[in-house]
């Protein structure tokens, strides 16, 4: 497309991970003119990017897009980058129109159309779907930067393996499953490695891949229910429970349990419990925080986490606006692989009607 060219779609999905390709399988079989964005160069790029021996928590039989199941047995947990194949095999088989490397940089509206702009081009669109992801802005607590110099600090994001941080004895900040996993790595390779932050509680592997479980969460603990309000409270500003590791299985690998870390003591990280440690390196598990700045309409609101009003995904006071794959977006595994597909369905349903012609390629 030229710079100066201004394509008019039905449909703009922003995002083509698991939540924007999944809402490309309904939008294709409704036959909508639409177009997917993905910033990537590589459909399944933010899995293949994630740490080398990363897998899964949900299983094959949990870890399928509508209109094509992964191809594994139901109890084989994948590796990220099986699950990022599968990403990238699932939009050419289902011939979605994904244009890759393209960054949504703006979205504004002009009377009654969405404006999209991007590095080369400007599109407009009746509906948007935001499908970014709950994984955006890796967050770094301010006092980080109080650190010493000679201590490397890294988000969990960029880390790789053990022998891509430097030799020392290292601290493990966020003790969810990705900083749990990531610290019994470590030590598992010999190094002197401490894991910090509140218990997130866990949830045994079999019992989160029973078909019960996604019953119930999947379905049951809506937020249209009480339950699922509850639910939803009390995971605010909590990591994720332990799903595959146990509390037993951290302790037996060598890891250190500590206490939060909350500030910095002559250039070393300070427990809550005042410990200083002497450390070579941190290793930053404190999750992601939404980033919607390039978002410029007025109707669009925000809550005390930064993350959009919305109800279920549609938001009201902007018509034609739609986010997917938010964290507890009608369910508790809303963010999830196959948790997804049924919010796309649903949001699928509720778009503006327009010219429904076929995708543009």
């Amino acid at each position: 497309m030229e710079s100066e060219s201004s394509p008019d779609f039905d449909t703009v999905v922003i995002g083509g991970g698991q939540a924007g390709l999944s809402m490309g399988y309904y939008l294709a079989e409704q036959k909508r003119n639409f177009f997917i964005l993905e910033a990537s160069e590589r459909i399944g790029d933010t899995w293949r990017n994630r740490w080398d021996s990363l897998r899964l928590f949900t299983s094959a039989r949990n870890s399928s897009l509508p209109g094509l199941s992964f191809p594994a047995l139901d109890d084989y947990f994948p590796t990220k980058d099986e699950m990022a194949n599968y990403l990238e095999t699932y939009a050419a088989e289902l011939d979605l129109p994904v244009r890759l490397d393209t960054k949504v940089e703006s979205l504004t509206r002009s009377d009654d159309r969405y404006v999209l702009e991007t590095r080369s081009n400007r599109l407009t669109a009746t509906n948007v779907v935001v499908a970014t992801g709950p994984f955006q802005h890796p967050h770094i607590p301010e006092f980080a930067e109080e650190l010493d110099p000679s201590i490397a600090r890294f988000h969990s994001s960029r880390y790789q393996s053990p022998d891509w941080l430097p030799a020392g004895d290292v601290l493990v900040v966020g003790a969810g499953n990705s900083g749990a996993e990531i610290a019994v790595e470590l030590a598992g390779a010999g190094r002197r490695t401490w894991l910090s932050g509140r218990d997130t509680g866990h949830i045994p592997s079999d019992v989160f891949n029973s078909r019960l479980f996604w019953w119930l969460f999947g379905s049951v603990f809506t937020v249209d229910t009480w339950i699922g309000q509850k639910i939803k409270e009390r995971s605010q500003g909590r990591g994720d429970p332990l799903i595959r590791l146990t509390p037993a299985d951290i302790r037996q690998s060598g890891v250190e349990r500590v206490a939060r870390t909350e500030g910095v003591t002559d250039g070393k990280p300070r427990l809550e419990d005042g410990h200083v440690l002497d450390v070579d390196a941190v290793v930053w598990a404190t999750g992601f925080r939404p980033k919607f700045e390039w978002i410029d309409l007025p109707g669009l609101a925000f809550n005390a986490n930064d993350y959009p009003i919305h109800d279920r995904g549609v938001v009201d006071e902007e018509p034609g606006l739609y986010f997917l794959g938010l964290p507890f977006q009608r369910t508790p595994v809303s963010a999830t692989i196959r948790g997804v597909g049924s919010d796309a369905e649903y949001t699928a349903s509720r778009l503006n009607t327009h010219d429904r012609i076929g995708s543009k390629r």
